[in-house]
């Protein structure tokens, strides 16, 4: 029986030790959209008091979601488990028209926290479709974003996952196509069938911007800077989230040996750490920070070095919470 069996850090002789190396992607965890949707209800908890419901889950990580739940928030899948008249925050995801409209038929008051990249692309949606194209929308089925999206312009838009996908695409005018893509794909596989999509139609119309947003592109980035030498990447976030999925099949394309997503060190298998040299360590967008120090805990107490930071990328950016809630922040900072 091995000493980590017994849940014993090993004992290394002091060559093996030292070609030991923890590397931690930077950037990694929270992004701007993120942090403002989990502030969202924090505050809005703060404000209003419990209960305050959330439509679907806040952001994809099960930690995120029960510390909110031992608050006070209420997570439901649809607005007709909110009761009329209260309060309920609508997702970083998005939502569709149609659900702002069931929300005002239950007369609920709602918080928008929709990530301001998500909501670039529901106006890049109506535009099209207000010019008359036919929009191929680049994302995963059943996804809360691409069905927001989706919702914008519904007769206009189809769902295309794969660049086999495009040989069936029906469009009205070859010459009036246009692309968007969900945001937390990975940039590679996008652009792939963004390819397939132009072979068929030449004259494809691309977003003004690109979909992709900034901290999925430097995650993917960072992760692949951590994954040419690396014998396992172990990418922290829940099986629901996009780019933590994602972030693992770069990080396999980036050379990683082997590469696994947990949602917590309580996931890792001690397996995994057998005859590996060099540890690679980064976190999905929706990833609190805590995670990822549980995971370099568990690898410390078993021999690995302290985690060198490689930085590729910085992130600065900060977006405002939703309106409706400065507001009553506002007034009531006021009344006391």
């Amino acid at each position: 029986m091995s000493t980590s069996d017994l849940g014993i850090p090993p004992v290394l002789a002091r060559d093996e030790a030292d070609r030991r190396a923890v590397l931690l992607a930077a950037p990694r965890g929270y992004c701007a959209g993120v942090d403002r949707a989990v502030i969202t209800v924090e505050k809005a908890l703060d404000l209003y008091g419990a209960p305050v419901y959330v439509r679907k889950q806040i952001v994809h990580n099960k930690h995120v979601v029960a510390n909110l739940e031992s608050r006070g928030a209420v997570f439901v899948e649809e607005l007709a488990e909110v009761p009329p008249g209260a309060t309920v925050v609508f997702s970083a995801h998005g939502v569709s028209p149609e659900v702002h409209q069931q929300a005002d038929e239950r007369s609920l008051k709602t918080i928008d926290a929709t990530c301001p990249l998500v909501t670039k692309v529901h106006h890049e949606a109506r535009r099209f479709a207000a010019d008359d194209y036919d929009i191929l929308l680049i994302g995963h089925a059943g996804h809360e974003e691409v069905e927001g999206t989706a919702g914008e312009a519904p007769e206009h838009i189809q769902l295309v996952q794969t660049p086999a996908d495009v040989a069936d695409v029906v469009v009205r005018d070859p010459a009036k196509v246009s692309w968007l893509s969900q945001t937390t794909l990975s940039v590679d596989e996008t652009m792939t069938i963004v390819d397939a999509i132009r072979a068929r139609f030449p004259l494809l119309l691309d977003p003004p911007s690109d979909d992709i947003c900034y901290a999925t592109q430097n995650r993917q980035m960072a992760v692949k800077e951590i994954s040419v030498d690396a014998d396992l990447v172990i990418v922290v976030g829940s099986g629901n989230s996009s780019n933590s999925v994602r972030l693992v099949e770069v990080a396999l394309e980036a050379g990683a040996r082997a590469s696994y997503r947990v949602d917590d060190a309580s996931e890792i298998d001690e397996s995994w750490l057998e005859g590996v040299e060099t540890v690679s360590v980064t976190s999905g967008a929706s990833v609190p920070e805590d995670l990822v120090d549980g995971v370099l805990a568990f690898l410390a107490e078993r021999g690995y070095p302290d985690a060198q930071a490689v930085h590729t990328a910085e992130e600065s950016l900060i977006f405002a919470l939703p309106p409706e809630l400065r507001r009553d922040i506002r007034a009531a900072a006021q009344q006391a």
